[in-house]
């Protein structure tokens, strides 16, 4: 059997690709490796008619339109992609496929600090328009890495959701405007790095510093460097951005004819309904794609 389309990711973007697919009657498999980029978050926000919804059940509703309009969905890994579009599962099936789409997302990769990791997703975030009305008027920390211009904007950004917001620099040196902007906004400056940060019962306390301070905060912004999972696109030759990132045209088209990209394994801003969109955007395009390839078809079978 040949798929018209083979959906690789069952986040936002490729549950919505593969529901409009299936709904336009195409042959559409999705195929998940179940491994979340947002299961460590209790809730989703910004979603609309899903706000505060768990991120499991805007999965399970997103597989369950799939299914109800004949797509399937397959559990497993893809380890590589032909060039004819033969999709290759790490259990050995192979999956072919007129056009392919990837949905793949990224990942977060933390700064390492003790504490981090364990409280990511609860008492360590990264994004206010997901959870900082959640958080509103406690003491926040916004802490400083590798990500330098999103932590130092996130610091100032944070600052409409609390008047206690301070700005960890751990190794980031402020230019004077920086400092001049973050003070005009009442945000406090600690320079001395940090060590630890301290919790009781599972729940953040505060930010140790390397001199032992310990300074009191209910929740820590952080700036993860944000890495597509992309490695399928490169392998298979996808022109990248001089910033590393796979090239896509508005509709989520590679530079490979019959392979797109959507959601955060292209647009490492996108939240989880602009994920949804470029995924919905991306289903239309693969449909007109498949359309002019039908066509031509009947037009040689005459």
């Amino acid at each position: 059997m040949t798929y018209d389309t083979v959906v690789i990711g069952g986040g936002p973007a490729g549950l919505s690709a593969a529901t409009l697919l299936a709904r336009a009657r195409r042959r559409v498999v999705l195929v998940d490796a179940g491994h979340p980029r947002n299961a460590p978050a209790d809730h989703v926000h910004g979603f609309l008619s899903r706000d505060g919804a768990s991120p499991n059940e805007l999965r399970e509703a997103g597989r369950d339109e799939v299914i109800r309009y004949g797509g399937e969905i397959l559990q497993g890994n893809v380890t590589r992609i032909d060039d004819s579009f033969a999709v290759h599962l790490e259990s050995g099936s192979v999956l072919d496929s007129r056009s392919v789409l990837m949905s793949t997302g990224l990942r977060d990769e933390l700064p390492d600090i003790p504490g981090v990791r364990e409280h990511w997703g609860s008492g360590v975030l990264h994004c206010p328009y997901c959870h900082g009305y959640e958080v509103r008027d406690q003491p926040i920390a916004v802490i400083g890495g590798s990500n330098r211009p999103f932590t130092v904007h996130q610091a100032s950004l944070i600052r409409q959701w609390s008047s206690d917001v301070i700005f960890f620099t751990n190794g980031i040196e402020l230019t004077e405007d920086e400092r001049i902007g973050l003070d005009a906004r009442s945000v406090g400056i600690v320079d001395v790095p940090v060590s630890r940060l301290v919790a009781e019962d599972g729940v953040v306390e505060g930010v140790e510093l390397v001199d032992g301070t310990v300074v009191p905060r209910a929740v820590v912004f952080v700036g993860p460097t944000f890495v597509p999972n992309d490695s399928l696109l490169t392998r298979i030759g996808c022109a990248q951005l001089e910033n590393g990132w796979v090239a896509t045209d508005p509709t989520g088209r590679t530079s490979m004819d019959g392979l797109w990209a959507a959601g955060n394994v292209s647009d490492s801003p996108a939240q989880l309904i602009n994920s949804a969109a470029a995924g919905s955007r991306a289903a239309i395009d693969i449909n007109h794609y498949l359309l002019a390839l039908d066509v031509a078809s009947a037009v040689r079978s005459r």
